[in-house]
């Protein structure tokens, strides 16, 4: 089921990666790439691109003139120190603001501390937030800013393979309750996106390994050439500094952005990047979310591979490609024995916000690049997908 790698065709573009996305870099080595949202913005990828943050914020409306708000995690001062420089040195005012890190920084006390802050500083509609962190960083800064006098402009500094690749593009933001994930927000589009691979070089391991579980995700439902390279050389892809994991970082970044500008508020064809999320909430909800959300998105593909396939979408192949693809990777394609019974399992995934009338609606895949929304499985279906991930029936 392997598909024959083709490094001899490095800029091969996909179905839904327009021409004008082909990834060339410039003279400067850095990839640009744009995002036909609403307001329309530049998402750059490189390495050391502090100066290309100034860049945006400067370009962005008011050129942060009513000070610029640098929101960040404790742990990444000294990554945040290189920005404030380089924002100071433009002749700005710069606000240090630090949050907690990871998803315990999305709750409505932390938002409005960060209110409070803003208010201190007396940032203006000239102003601007600079979001340096992970996806939550992101999607809480970029709510803070979509409120914040009705909206300020906004900048992302993603700093996670997984926040470059998802939560800093597409405009969503928000905050969670003691309902759900996300069940608060907005959305808003930042004035730039800069994806500084230095920052990966400070992740841990798992941390990076677990980001490409939505990178990979990326060739499943559009771009095919990601999986060839993940699997022409697996090691390769999980170096921080490798020339692939930047082209890898690119190509997920040009899906995502052809899928938001044709669907920027989530009303129809952007439901194709939840691929395998709808397993995936309920493996992080079972699991008190101990699993990272790229490992989440890995197994709950193979589960969608699994459905499609016994509603005779998809061949056998295909759902053999998703083990084999991920696993190279190193990222798990089971859930292991006797964590979430189905029934648990089933009960979470009807709280998936693309459920209507109750029913489980799905995104799947008929082959690889060609996905299908709203698809509607039955019990017996899904059971039998759960046990193939599972393997286990408790």
């Amino acid at each position: 089921p392997r598909r024959r790698p083709t490094p001899a065709d490095p800029t091969g573009s996909s179905a839904l990666e327009p021409s004008s996305q082909r990834l060339r870099p410039g003279a400067d080595g850095r990839l640009r790439l744009r995002v036909n949202a609403a307001r329309p913005y530049e998402v750059v990828v490189g390495h050391d691109l502090a100066a290309e943050a100034v860049h945006a914020v400067i370009e962005a409306p008011g050129g942060g003139a009513g000070g610029v708000a640098l929101v960040h995690a404790r742990e990444l001062v000294e990554f945040a120190d290189r920005y404030e420089e380089g924002l100071r040195d433009a002749g700005l005012r710069v606000e240090r603001i630090l949050v907690p890190g990871g998803e315990r920084s999305k709750t409505s006390a932390v938002l409005e501390t960060l209110w409070e802050r803003l208010g201190r500083m007396r940032m203006g509609r000239d102003g601007c937030v600079v979001a340096v962190g992970g996806g939550a960083t992101t999607d809480l800064a970029g709510f803070a800013a979509a409120t914040w006098l009705r909206g300020v402009a906004l900048v992302h500094v993603p700093t996670t393979l997984l926040a470059m690749v998802d939560a800093a593009v597409g405009g969503k933001t928000g905050i969670d309750t003691p309902m759900g994930k996300n069940l608060v927000g907005a959305f808003y589009s930042p004035r730039g996106v800069v994806c500084d691979l230095m920052a990966l070089g400070t992740l841990p391991a798992d941390e990076l390994r677990a980001g490409l579980g939505e990178v990979i995700k990326c060739g499943f439902i559009a771009d095919p050439v990601i999986l060839d390279r993940v699997l022409a050389d697996p090691a390769d892809v999980v170096r921080w500094d490798s020339p692939a994991l930047t082209e890898l970082v690119a190509r997920s970044v040009a899906v995502k952005a052809a899928v938001v500008g044709e669907d920027p508020v989530e009303s129809g064809s952007r439901e194709i990047l939840n691929y395998g999320h709808t397993y995936a909430h309920a493996v992080e909800t079972a699991t008190g979310y101990r699993w990272r959300h790229g490992e989440a998105v890995a197994v709950g593909c193979v589960f969608a591979a699994e459905v499609a396939h016994r509603l005779g979408r998809a061949n056998a192949d295909v759902t053999a490609l998703h083990r084999e693809a991920f696993a190279a990777a190193g990222l798990p394609i089971a859930f292991p024995e006797g964590v979430g019974r189905f029934e648990e399992m089933a009960g979470i995934m009807r709280s998936d916000k693309k459920v209507r009338a109750g029913r489980i609606r799905m995104v799947l895949l008929d082959d690889v690049a060609r996905p299908v929304r709203g698809v509607i499985p039955g019990a017996a279906v899904l059971r039998g997908a759960h046990d193939a991930v599972a393997g286990s029936t408790v």
